[in-house]
């Protein structure tokens, strides 16, 4: 990527990185790995409905998609597509500062401008891949050869605007913020990495696998494929007899996992592998760990002090663990309220799973909002809060995240 020029005072060094923390092993090996498109035909209900949920839409290639749809969220039209964090004013000792998003022959840009009067300096970089589901927003990634980057600029859906990316200085166009195999294994099903430094972003861009895919959860399709092109009558409702299924040579059903049949602590290692929280030291590469073994093989937990009142972002499954229904219920995992494979229903609408185990008349609130409460358990015993890891602060203005509390209490004052 041509840099015309930034002005010194705007421009900001690379992340350090703590020399302290090992380097791991190379990518583990991706035998047996089919893709999505594989699984469509036998499994059309389910691959259908996942194409919409959050996982799914997790990240994308920048652009339109196979319906159509233009994956990057943010406004490009003029009056809609810049992004001033510092006015161009005849006379300011401080230079001007702002982005501006332009979209050329189908291809998406960010461009940054600084200086004073005239004499502006600019850098240019594409948007090539899109983080996040937009739900929240979305933060924009390009390349520059084999090496990822994080863009300057995210778009958020509170205010349908563009923001300085979370985690920037304000008053900075820094295009150089690398984006390293950790941050991709929650947001991508696979991306093979040149090096084993933990740190790196060095890639085989044709390896990156956007979204979170079937195989992801379900681990390597291959064998499972194998055995139904071998069997072609072996279905879930029907399955052909073990003598069978060993004279075909094609494996076993049972290569494919099926995490519902997992232990519950396996199940909800399985959802902790991306939602609970950054606090911890990878133990083995991204992208490495299978479903139904324990995470505590692939991550050591950080020491943290026991918080009143911990974060809510990305610690979903510490949260709900804390929480008495979680520890009363041994069977109460994740998906006793998700469904993964179909888009998440509005809040409130999940107070029917509180139901199943809680009469609404026990509830202190019942005598005066009386049966109307069964319609919304939510909002008052997991409100949504605001985080402290997702911020951004953009010309002066701090932007952050609200998230949804996993731990099931009693909220005092919550409404």
């Amino acid at each position: 990527m041509h840099l015309i020029r930034i002005h010194p005072a705007l421009q900001i060094a690379g992340l350090l990185v703590a020399s302290a923390i090992p380097a791991l092993s190379a990518n583990a090996p991706r035998s047996g790995y089919v893709g999505d498109s594989i699984c469509l035909p036998c499994h059309e209900q389910q691959a259908k409905s996942y194409r919409f949920t959050y996982h799914h839409l997790t990240s994308q290639p920048a652009g339109k998609t196979a319906g159509g749809v233009d994956s990057v969220l943010g406004p490009f039209m003029n009056g809609s597509n810049v992004l001033t964090i510092h006015p161009l004013a005849p006379g300011s000792a401080q230079p001007a500062l702002f982005f501006k998003m332009e979209e050329k022959a189908g291809h998406k840009s960010v461009t940054a401008f600084t200086g004073w009067g005239g004499n502006l300096f600019s850098q240019t970089a594409p948007l090539d891949v899109v983080t996040g589901s937009g739900k929240r927003g979305q933060t924009y990634l390009y390349w520059r050869g084999d090496q990822l980057f994080e863009l300057p600029v995210s778009y958020w859906s509170d205010g349908h605007r563009w923001i300085n990316s979370p985690g920037y200085t304000d008053g900075t166009a820094d295009f150089s913020r690398p984006v390293n195999p950790g941050c991709l294994e929650c947001h991508a099903t696979y991306i093979k990495a040149f090096s084993s430094d933990p740190f790196t972003n060095s890639y085989d861009r044709g390896s990156l696998v956007t979204g979170i895919s079937c195989e992801t959860c379900h681990g390597p399709g291959g064998p499972h494929v194998a055995l139904h092109k071998a069997l072609p009558g072996a279905t879930p409702a029907a399955p052909m007899s073990p003598s069978k299924v060993a004279a075909s040579g094609a494996g076993s059903p049972a290569s494919l996992l099926n995490p519902a049949k997992f232990s519950r602590d396996r199940q909800v290692d399985l959802c902790a592998l991306c939602h609970n929280g950054i606090q911890r030291q990878a133990l083995a590469p991204a992208f490495s760990y299978l479903p139904g073994e324990p995470l505590s093989s692939y991550f050591k937990p950080l020491p943290v002090e026991p918080l009143e009142h911990p974060d809510v972002h990305g610690n979903q499954v510490g949260l709900l663990q804390r929480s008495r229904c979680y520890t009363s219920s041994p069977s109460m995992n994740c998906s006793t309220c998700h469904d993964v494979h179909a888009p998440e229903r509005p809040a409130t609408a999940y107070s029917d799973r509180c139901l199943t185990c809680h009469q609404w008349q026990s509830c202190g609130k019942s005598k005066s909002l009386g049966h109307a409460i069964a319609k919304n358990c939510i909002d008052c015993h997991m409100p949504v809060e605001p985080t402290n890891v997702i911020v951004s602060e953009t010309a002066g203005q701090m932007v952050r995240a609200t998230m949804r509390n996993h731990w099931i209490k009693i909220y005092p004052g919550a409404k």
